[in-house]
């Protein structure tokens, strides 16, 4: 079992754009997500957009196995989630 917390990016470089998908992801769902202390809000709206969140990225991470069309622009994509760097996510 690992010492890691939960809550540790496995890629460091990617904390920033899953920062920013996280808040994308809240704003669609309509998730008042502040950067901060969010302890308002139920379980219920943070598990939505983490749930989400995995959802567009197993899409995503499907869609670029099968070699299929990319997302519409503003759209999750592996692309713009590794944030310069050579990871998917």
């Amino acid at each position: 079992m690992s010492n890691r917390s939960s809550n540790t990016a496995a890629v460091p470089e990617a904390k920033g754009a899953l920062d920013r998908f996280k808040f994308e992801v809240a704003n669609e769902l309509g998730v008042p997500l502040t950067d901060g202390y969010n302890g308002n809000l139920t379980s219920k709206q943070n598990g939505s957009v983490g749930g989400y969140m995995v959802k567009k990225m197993i899409e995503a991470q499907e869609r670029q196995m099968s070699g299929g069309a990319s997302m519409p622009a503003g759209n999750m994509s592996a692309g713009n989630m590794s944030a310069g760097s050579t990871s998917q996510f």
